[in-house]
């Protein structure tokens, strides 16, 4: 390591001591105020005298809901944690404090290496730093993401000590009670009490659709609906068993199978986000090593192609980054943490200057545009609305177009830059310039200089008119008393580089290509959603492999129909959801129409065929005996679930590792080998030829 890298990492070090002490002053003038002396107060008598990390948590919190910047990401966390801790503020601070606080721990020591390698590029440092913000998404998605899995865990074992319960007391809400009062899983204990009081409740079907819309996933909605449907109907006997518990079986079956998958998804994907970032970090190294071992392909790296190609990585990481993390989360069960009420979209929205400019971009209702995208929309399952896809939309577009002009501009103030400062000498295949020779090399780069500062802007000079000014020495005395061989070639290499500096200026093709930037980055939401859709499609066997769980809890309960049943799959549905809901919206004016017009809105056949099924139970035969096969074959059922799970995950992972390698492929072809082989055979034919003509 020099000198210089470890001065900056010495730097980086101090900057990082003085933060933490500024946190510490702030945190402890905080503890000094009369609020903070009364919280102590009351706490006198009842604390720990020891060093407690959970009051260290809550202190942090109020600290991070003060921060502008953090308070962002700590309330988007808070608004996950809520739903899974119901109504338990102080272990709610906690993980949300907990999580954001592991998250700055990992970014912040990042940030300073990403500052460490790319200090003397600072465009490369500066994006680094802007994309690792879009990496604390991540951090916390993938943090909140354990505590969903634990719950599920705690979710097996919950319904395990439920059935013991149950045999007791032989009543699903004392049931429910007695295990409720298990200290031990916080998490599990709150919704389980959340339902107990729904169950107990004057209104339970009202409350429980309450529940519904607050429960942390699909598989506490189906407890609790089965739960309140066997204590409103009765429990049976089915083949001397309790129906209730056997359903209790398939709903552990299902988060048995679901959490094999997570698993599985997690390993698949966990190094593929890195890999997919790493590019990024070994830019600048790769580019240090291949100056120092090859001088003559520093023109490269150091000047505008260079720089494209870093650009380009850069964007390549950007957006296999999104796509793979958008690969991994599509069949999750994880609420959206986005604020859907009033995200800065709807804030910008808001303001009518900008309100009549959106609205003139956003199609007209009845148009193939505005179905389209509506359509489009569905399929993704977004929570957005149209107008903030279009802020989007044109927020991007000019970005991208004033990021591109900008670009472009640095890219000719490096070639200018380097027409300046490089090193005046012909190829060397191998080694770096070093001692007298560097030393040469750089006065006759300044002796260069001088002539294209005096003629720069002039595009009518002309060699002859060069070499004469040389000659009589207006510019500097370097060529008074050179041949004329020695002008001409130094002339030449003068004009060539004045010829550069002249032309490195903004050209109108640019701003074209700044242009078709900006109408791609105005592309990009509406193919980030069909992205989104064809994933979707690859969850459809899945879904429809849960609807026919549901089906068979509910078809041997007395009084279930069809509606009944309807509304259970719109209230588990994600893909299918949007049809379920209309057919449910169209049973009172018929049933049969409604299940028909439903097959004619779905393609997907085995979903068909639970339709059909449903329709043959509306008029013809029971519910039981319409889906017969599905308790009947249950063992088959169950095994064709692993094995479309299984080909899911496969699918995803071939998908997920050819869009994560795609950088680093790029890196190692685009901006290594090729510049090496490129380059060292275009110098050694330059130098072949030299040495024929010299012959």
């Amino acid at each position: 390591m020099d000198s210089k890298m470890l001065l900056y990492l010495m730097g980086g070090v101090c900057a990082l001591l003085a933060v933490l002490v500024v946190a510490f002053l702030i945190i402890n003038k905080k503890l000094k105020t009369s609020e903070a002396r009364q919280i102590r107060r009351l706490r006198e008598g009842t604390q720990e005298k020891s060093f407690s990390i959970e009051v260290l948590y809550q202190k942090l919190y109020v600290i991070y809901l003060k921060t502008p910047f953090l308070k962002r990401y700590l309330l988007k966390i808070r608004r996950r944690l809520a739903i899974i801790n119901v109504d338990d503020e102080y272990l709610t601070r906690k993980q949300a404090s907990k999580i954001l606080t592991n998250t700055i721990l990992i970014i912040v020591p990042l940030a300073l290496i990403i500052i460490a390698i790319t200090h003397n590029n600072t465009l490369l440092m500066i994006m680094l730093l802007i994309f690792e913000l879009f990496m604390v998404d991540t951090f916390i998605d993938g943090m909140v993401d354990k505590l969903d899995n634990k719950l599920l865990r705690e979710q097996i074992d919950f319904f395990s000590e439920i059935r013991h319960a149950y045999h007791e007391f032989n009543m699903v809400e004392e049931a429910i009670y007695q295990v409720a009062q298990d200290d031990e899983k916080p998490e599990m204990s709150r919704q389980a009490e959340k339902i107990y009081e729904v169950l107990i409740s004057n209104d339970p079907e009202g409350e429980l659709e309450k529940y519904y819309d607050i429960a942390p996933n699909s598989y506490l909605k189906e407890f609790a609906g089965i739960s309140y449907l066997t204590k409103e109907f009765g429990d049976r006997k089915i083949d001397n068993s309790s129906l209730y518990l056997k359903n209790l079986n398939n709903i552990t079956q299902e988060m048995q199978l679901e959490i094999l998958k997570r698993d599985k998804l997690d390993y698949t994907f966990q190094s593929l986000s890195v890999i997919a970032i790493l590019p990024m970090l070994a830019i600048e190294p790769i580019k240090n090593w291949a100056v120092s071992q090859f001088s003559f392909t520093a023109g490269f790296y150091n000047g505008k192609n260079g720089m494209i190609v870093q650009i380009l990585i850069l964007i390549a990481t950007f957006v296999c980054y999104i796509l793979t993390r958008k690969l991994k989360d599509n069949g999750s069960t994880a609420m959206n943490t986005k604020n859907t009420e009033n995200p800065w979209q709807e804030k910008i929205y808001k303001i009518p200057f900008i309100k009549k400019i959106v609205d003139l971009f956003i199609p007209k209702q009845g148009t193939k545009e505005y179905s389209n995208l509506k359509k489009n929309m569905k399929d993704a399952a977004s929570k957005d609305k149209m107008e903030w896809i279009y802020v989007n939309r044109l927020t991007l577009c000019i970005l991208v177009f004033i990021v591109s002009i900008f670009l472009i501009g640095q890219l000719h103030q490096i070639t200018i830059n380097n027409v300046f400062t490089d090193p005046t000498v012909t190829y060397n295949l191998i080694g770096d310039l070093q001692g007298k020779e560097l030393k040469t090399a750089m006065e006759l780069t300044e002796s260069d200089n001088d002539y294209i500062r005096f003629f720069r802007g002039d595009t009518s000079i002309t060699q002859e008119k060069m070499e004469e000014t040389m000659k009589r020495g207006k510019v500097n005395k370097d060529y008074v008393n050179s041949t004329d061989s020695e002008i001409s070639t130094a002339a030449e290499r003068i004009l060539d580089k004045l010829q550069t500096v002249n032309s490195e200026q903004m050209q109108w093709f640019e701003i074209l290509i700044a242009m078709v930037f900006a109408i791609i980055a105005y592309n990009a939401p509406i193919w980030m959603l069909k992205f989104q859709a064809k994933m979707r499609q690859l969850e459809m066997e899945d879904e429809v492999m849960q609807f026919n769980t549901i089906i068979l809890m509910l078809m041997k309960i007395e009084r279930v129909n069809v509606e009944i049943i309807l509304e259970w799959l719109e209230r588990y549905a994600n893909i299918f959801k949007e049809p379920i809901s209309k057919c449910v919206n169209n049973y009172e004016s018929g049933a049969w129409e409604a299940l028909e017009q439903l097959k004619e809105d779905v393609t997907f056949q085995q979903f068909i065929r639970i339709v059909e099924s449903l329709q043959a139970a509306v008029e013809k035969i029971p519910i039981a005996d319409a889906f017969d096969e599905l308790d009947t074959e249950r063992d088959y059922y169950q095994a064709k679930r692993k094995e479309s799970n299984e080909r899911l995950i496969s699918r995803k992972g071939r998908i997920g590792k050819l869009i994560g390698f795609a950088p680093m492929v790029i890196l190692f072809v685009g901006f290594l080998i090729v510049p090496l082989v490129f380059i060292g055979l275009t110098s050694m034919t330059e130098s072949f030829n030299s040495m024929t003509s010299t012959v």
